[in-house]
């Protein structure tokens, strides 16, 4: 149990830092999952407009913190090829 007012500020911190990481690790599932259901139904257009957005969320995500950097771009990059593998 925090003890010191800086310490309970840290508490209130880590908190609300919390919310808004999932919040973005939440929206950054969401667009994967629109990109994945596109790729499902073979909806090669459907799939390019997912990527396109997907594609910055993730990146966005990383540059915040939430996820990797390494982590992003792998999976930019594997759903990048599934994007390819559907045109071939």
């Amino acid at each position: 149990m925090a003890n010191t007012p800086s310490a309970k500020k840290a508490v209130r911190k880590i908190e609300a830092r919390t919310e808004v990481n999932k919040s973005r690790r939440s929206r950054v599932r969401t667009f994967v999952r629109k990109f994945e259901d596109a790729v499902a139904l073979g909806d090669k257009a459907a799939a390019q407009a997912a990527f396109k957005i997907a594609e910055p969320e993730l990146m966005r995500a990383a540059s915040k913190g939430v996820v990797h950097k390494n982590t992003a771009s792998r999976k930019v990059s594997r759903l990048a090829a599934r994007l390819k593998g559907m045109t071939a």
